[in-house]
């Protein structure tokens, strides 16, 4: 048995790095984490972005994950984040920060730059799988049974209301801010990108249509998206995530993105991608 042991392989395994510490990630200005609809990250982390924070942290850019209502129209919600930046921007040497908004995070970004006069503190601004034409998902929710669909919104807005009570929870309404119709009809046309400001994003998809694995209860989504429109990360279609510079399509569902339900084999795919956001800001010189 000995006899048929590897031994500088069994070796090998001890080799010590010169540099063992996490890379080190320049930026010229902080990361301000943007998240989106929803409250469930909320209920087994501090903020539903907060793993991402810190997992940029250990990487040496200063990254914030801070939380706002989680159901409420993109208006409201705008203005919760515009409040954020400035209080963040206030003691910041540059004044500025890299915008990274995920899901409607980045409809909420949008109409803040392009209506609330925020452009001045940002110095770029990067979407990750925003519905920027919408989601048949929030069409398919907004036609449940009136019945069902009432009791749930009472329940989402009660969470809503206990989780974040600064500001009133208004699920159905934000939801219908999501459909295909309001985003490319009402939205867009009213919230143009603001010049000068560097808009990229990033799309995703798995299960249908892909080699990537989705969980079974996404399924159904996933398929239903799929049939109007095509790949998608069981939430947002890669058609309705890209805007401005696309930089890529990765293969993580709209929950992994948040660090949630991720399989150890896929926990790599994970923090690969949310270094290689902050890598590529770096080359873009923000």
């Amino acid at each position: 048995m000995i006899d048929r042991l590897d031994t500088n392989k069994w070796l090998k395994r001890f080799e010590i790095d010169e540099f063992p510490e996490p890379e080190s990630i320049t930026l010229k200005h902080p990361v301000l984490l943007c998240h989106g609809y929803g409250a469930i990250a909320s209920l087994v982390k501090p903020s539903p972005l907060y793993d991402v924070a810190m997992l940029l942290r250990t990487h040496n850019v200063p990254a914030f994950a801070p939380n706002i209502v989680p159901y409420a129209k993109i208006e409201t919600r705008a203005k919760g984040w515009v409040k954020l930046i400035k209080e963040l921007t206030e003691d910041l040497p540059g004044g500025k920060v890299n915008i990274v908004a995920h899901s409607m995070g980045g409809l909420d970004m949008r109409y803040a730059l392009t209506k609330l006069d925020i452009a001045k503190q940002v110095a770029s601004f990067t979407t990750i799988c925003t519905p920027h034409r919408g989601t048949s998902l929030a069409e398919l929710t907004l036609k449940t049974p009136d019945a069902i669909r009432d009791k749930l919104a009472d329940f989402l807005d009660w969470m809503g209301d206990r989780i974040y009570p600064k500001t009133k929870s208004d699920s159905v309404g934000s939801a219908e801010q999501l459909t295909r119709k309001y985003v490319t009809e009402v939205f867009n046309p009213q919230v143009p990108n603001v010049p000068d400001i560097p808009y990229y994003s990033y799309s995703s998809a798995v299960g249908k249509g892909t080699n990537a694995p989705i969980r079974v209860i996404a399924r159904y989504q996933n398929k239903h998206i799929f049939d109007l429109e095509g790949i998608n990360d069981g939430m947002v279609s890669v058609a309705s995530a890209k805007w401005g510079e696309h930089i890529k399509t990765l293969n993580l569902s709209h929950l992994e993105q948040m660090n949630l339900r991720v399989k150890d084999d896929r926990q790599d795919i994970y923090k690969h991608f949310w270094l290689e956001v902050v890598k590529t800001l770096n080359e873009k010189g923000h």
